[in-house]
């Protein structure tokens, strides 16, 4: 069910349903967003219990907790540590999103998409009290997407750009 409707319009019906707080704000998007890395560890989980280091492990007698542990966990945490960084950006953006539609942070509470929504008010006369914010938002966003690229590259060394000489 959690991975048939989009992520942002079921955290806004969680959003909408809990009230209005950055803490429901975060809930929402945990709720929403959490199918797709169970999704991810399940099938790294899968695809590391047939690798020949695991099998040579369990030959020697070592039990399965010990396998999970030493051998197929650290497999899986790679994978979900770039998806992680890779999702910060996604992350405060629907953030953003919801204290824009009201379902985030209340006013005494300083938020990016709160203060956008208070300057479109003014944007003819002010436009700086909207786009500052929406700049912040989007170099923020971009800072994220970009280290996570670079995790992603340092991680896996099919995508590295170091050459051995």
């Amino acid at each position: 069910m959690f991975l048939a409707f989009p992520p942002l319009l079921l955290a806004l019906a969680v959003a909408a349903t809990l009230g209005g707080s950055i803490i429901n704000a975060v809930l929402a998007l945990i709720v929403t967003w959490w199918p797709w890395y169970t999704r991810l560890a399940y099938s790294q989980a899968l695809a590391t219990k047939n690798l020949p280091y695991v099998d040579a492990a369990r030959a020697i007698g070592v039990g399965d907790p010990v396998i999970v542990v030493r051998h197929i966990m650290p497999a899986t945490l790679a994978p979900i540590l770039v998806q992680a960084t890779l999702d910060l950006g996604s992350a405060i953006l629907s953030v953003a999103a919801l204290s824009f539609l009201g379902l985030g942070a209340q006013p005494p509470t300083p938020d990016w998409g709160l203060m956008v929504n208070m300057g479109r008010v003014f944007f003819l006369q002010y436009w700086w009290y909207a786009t500052f914010p929406g700049l912040a938002i989007m170099v923020l966003v971009l800072g994220f997407n970009l280290f996570g690229d670079a995790i992603r590259e340092a991680i896996d060394p099919k995508l590295s750009r170091r050459r051995l000489i």
